[in-house]
Parts: structure tokens; sequence; C-alpha cells
């Protein structure tokens, strides 16, 4: 076993001691109530001893929660962990995946706002219009396994763009690179503005008519749909026009990206968590670990 006060290192969680105890006094709760429920489920009724007595757990909330964030920071094998943290390679996983699920629905954080957190995408457009922001949105690619050979909607998983399986998340981000939403896990042939539209962003878009959503060439039939709202990249000229609107759109092009590069600072940081390098897992357990991973971005972001 090695030293917990090694692990907590921010070195191995990637957060910092301070953030891993507020984590801790946040999800303690939540953890102890799951776990009453299931017992509950399998007693089938209240239960009949007195609170405390039976079997202990192997690994605390604290020793489940350090080998979570590990897990997500650095990829390590459940083996690896286990030897760590001195129990059987089987519990890890369990461990995990308990604490992984309660990441994964706190959401994201919002600056200067200590107690809100947005979950879905009608609450990023709700805080966007309440505090005049200027959205920024994009999408990513993270590899995953082939599906088996034979299997229905082995094709869905083969994206155009990188020419490997991949599934794409959708990710906004405001002026400053601060993470405010991911979801939309999709297979990685959808398209953009596809995934977007099966998340609900028309609803959002007819609801809060004064926010507005800075996108990229590959989401046109949104700006089309919703004409300012969703604001793209003027059109490329075409080769007879004059070398002054050659100049003209290439300059507004350029100021586009500029305000739009802020999202893909807060991609860069979801990347450099190990596991969305390259995805070696249960394709069903992607979406809950990026928006574990998503939220704890967050929260560095807003408090930064």
């Amino acid at each position: 076993m090695v030293n917990r006060v090694v692990l907590t290192h921010r070195l191995f969680t990637g957060i910092s001691r301070s953030h891993l105890a507020c984590l801790i006094g946040e999800l303690a709760v939540s953890w102890e109530a799951d776990c009453e429920g299931r017992r509950h489920a399998v007693r089938g009724g209240a239960r009949k001893r007195a609170a405390g007595a039976g079997a202990r757990h192997q690994l605390v909330f604290v020793d489940r929660l350090l080998a979570t964030l590990i897990h997500l920071r650095h990829g390590l094998p459940h083996a690896v962990l286990g030897l760590l943290l001195g129990v059987d390679r089987s519990t890890v996983p369990r461990a995990i995946a308990e604490v992984r699920a309660l990441l994964a629905e706190r959401g994201c954080a919002v600056p200067d706002r200590p107690g809100l957190r947005l979950r879905t995408l009608a609450d990023v457009f709700a805080y966007a219009q309440a505090e005049g922001i200027e959205l920024r949105l994009d999408a990513t690619e993270v590899q995953v396994r082939r599906p088996p050979a034979g299997r229905g909607g082995r094709q869905a998983f083969v994206s155009g763009k990188k020419k490997q399986n991949t599934m794409k998340a959708t990710v906004i981000a405001d002026h400053q690179g601060r993470t405010l939403w991911a979801d939309a896990m999709r297979p990685g042939r959808m398209h953009d503005a596809t995934a977007a539209r099966n998340e609900g962003i028309a609803v959002c878009f007819r609801h809060f008519p004064d926010v507005e959503v800075l996108l990229d060439d590959g989401c046109l039939g949104l700006r089309r749909d919703h004409p300012g709202q969703a604001v793209t990249p003027p059109g490329k000229a075409n080769k007879i026009s004059l070398p002054e609107v050659h100049e003209v759109r290439l300059r507004a092009r350029h100021q586009h990206s500029s305000r739009r590069i802020s999202v893909e600072h807060a991609l860069a940081d979801h990347k450099r968590r190990k596991q969305l390098t390259r995805w070696t897992h249960r394709r069903e357990t992607l979406p809950a670990t990026y928006r574990a991973i998503a939220g704890l971005v967050s929260d560095r972001t807003a408090n930064a």
C-alpha cells in the first residue's frame, strides 16, 4: 500500500488537495445514500441490525474517490490501482463505477456562482441569456474500440474525418474557455450539427432568442435555421472576386476564429486526461466518463 498523502498529490489526481476536500464533502453523503439504497433493495425492506453492524468496506469512500481520480487522470489499469490501495483487482472497477456516476451527475461549475451547476443544454442557454454571455460550441472525437464483426450499427462509429472508430462529444464554453456543458455523446459518423439538433438545440434557440452561439463552418445548417443566433464564419470569396474582397473575407474569418478559439482551449483541457486520448473500455461508460472529466475541469477553470 502506498501512503495516502502521496496519492492525494496533484500529480496523481489532477486536482489540488483543497479541491479534493471539497469533493469529499460534496459526494460522501450521496455515495452513502446510494449504498444504503442498494442494501435496501437486496434486503427487500428496512435493516434489521443496528447501523454500523455487518461487513466493512474494503475501500472507504476517500480511497474510492482517489482511485477514480487517478484512473481518469492517468488511465492506470485496475490491477495497478488495486496494488496501490492494497485491495484485490475486482474491487477497483466497482468502486470506480460508483464514484464516476456521482461525478458525472454534478454538471459544470459556473464562475462566481458557487452553488450553481449547469447540467442540461437548457440550463446553459438560460444562464447565457441571464448573464449576457456569448457561447462557443464545438465537437471533439474520442477513439474507441471497433465493434465486433457482425454486430448491427458497426459502421456508425467510423468517423469520416478521423478515419477511425470514434464517439463524438459536444462541448459549450464561454469567452474565457471555461467549460459550461459537455454531453451529447454520439457515434463518430454523426455530423456535429445533427448531434446538437438531437440534443434539442433548436428548442433552446426558440425559447432563448437573445443567446448567440459561435460555430464553425460545419454548422451552416444551424445558421440557416436560426439566423442571428447561430453565428458561423463568412464564406470564402470566389476566385473571380477582387483582391479587396478576398482580404475583407479573410480578415472576417480570422476574427471569428479568434473569438471561437476559447472552446478549442476547453477541449484541450479535457484531452489532457489520459482516458480521453483513446478509450479502451466499454463504449457505454464513455459518456459518464466525459461528463465527469468536464465537471472536474470546470471546477478548476471557474475558480481560476
